[in-house]
């Protein structure tokens, strides 16, 4: 009987795997290497983060614990007293600040569905091939996004305004009158701005992501008899759902820092006052009013609610992704 020796396999060679040092020290050398490397590599997000985050967050919770007084009937010397939480029982106890939360509410309930659905159509648009020149129109749906927050909203103010509004001027021929920026329509208002300046920004998002589905599955689901719509919602609209979820988070953070549109639309309407959402509320308390302890405590509420609503939509997002995945 003959015995046959395997062939030797180098060290380095493809789908070889290399040892792990034997020697104790040399592990130890080789992870702090590692973390050396990782230390290096997030030093740039730390540094960021304690700067624009933490530090402006830590001085607007101690402002709010502190307020300016002056004793003596308003003549005495300006001084700083400690207060404790009279400044956020003021903002909770405020109509004007829990009224603008509840504006924001509306806003967040017609703008972020209109906006995750709508780019997400597009781009299932734009990804099926329905869409000739699909380069010319991500171009096309981009370029708002392009345009500063201010200057999108002073066009569709001019747009707004009677007397000067080309758009107003044309249902006035067809004996319509349309008060955009009236009682009942002033929400849908800043919703179309919005939409405006975000839509074509999301829609290339999600067209990104759907670049990124393997081919072979969407091929399978043609052979198995799925028609365009059913490939769109049953194939690809699942397989991009940490985009859509991602999306949906950023535009929820953004939508509760509503300040730009209805700053600039409260010049031209009545029906937006000074302290129309939380962020106009906090600019008023702030530079109008001189009371910085009212608006850091206003701030830290906006933050809490912003990180309560963000892990809220994280958990049912998740929920529904283990749902899915255990049927």
């Amino acid at each position: 009987m003959t015995t046959t020796t395997p062939p030797r396999v180098p060290a380095g060679a493809p789908g070889t795997t290399a040892p792990a040092p034997a020697n104790p020290r040399a592990r130890r050398a080789a992870r702090r290497r590692r973390l050396t490397a990782c230390g290096v590599l997030m030093t740039p997000f730390f540094a960021l983060l304690v700067t624009v985050f933490l530090i402006p967050v830590g001085t607007a919770v101690r402002l709010s614990f502190y307020s300016d007084d002056q004793p003596g009937l308003g003549f005495g010397p300006e001084r700083t007293v400690f207060v404790g939480l009279r400044s956020y029982a003021a903002v909770l106890t405020d109509p004007t600040f829990l009224g603008g939360l509840g504006t924001v509410a509306l806003y967040c309930l017609v703008y972020i569905p209109l906006l995750v659905l709508g780019a997400l159509a597009l781009a299932l648009l734009l990804d099926s091939g329905a869409v000739r020149l699909r380069a010319f129109a991500q171009l096309g749906l981009f370029l708002p996004h392009a345009v500063p927050g201010i200057i999108a909203a002073l066009i569709w103010l001019y747009l707004y305004t009677p007397g000067i509004s080309p758009v107003i001027e044309l249902f006035a021929k067809a004996d319509l009158t349309i008060d955009f920026l009236g009682i009942h329509t002033v929400i849908p208002s800043i919703v179309n701005i919005a939409l405006w300046s975000n839509l074509g920004y999301n829609t290339v998002v999600f067209y990104a992501a759907l670049q990124a589905v393997p081919r072979e599955v969407i091929e399978a689901s043609v052979v198995d008899g799925a028609g365009p719509v059913r490939t769109a919602l049953q194939v690809k609209t699942p397989l991009v759902r940490a985009s859509i979820v991602m999306v949906a988070i950023f535009t929820l953070i953004w939508a509760l820092q509503l300040f730009t549109e209805p700053m600039l639309l409260s010049q031209s309407s009545p029906m937006i006052s000074s302290r129309f959402s939380p962020s106009m509320y906090i600019y008023d308390a702030a530079f109008t009013r001189n009371n910085y302890s009212l608006a850091a405590a206003a701030s830290v509420v906006l933050l809490v609610c912003t990180i309560a609503l963000s892990y809220r939509v994280t958990r049912f997002t998740s929920r529904a992704g283990n749902a899915e995945e255990a049927r």
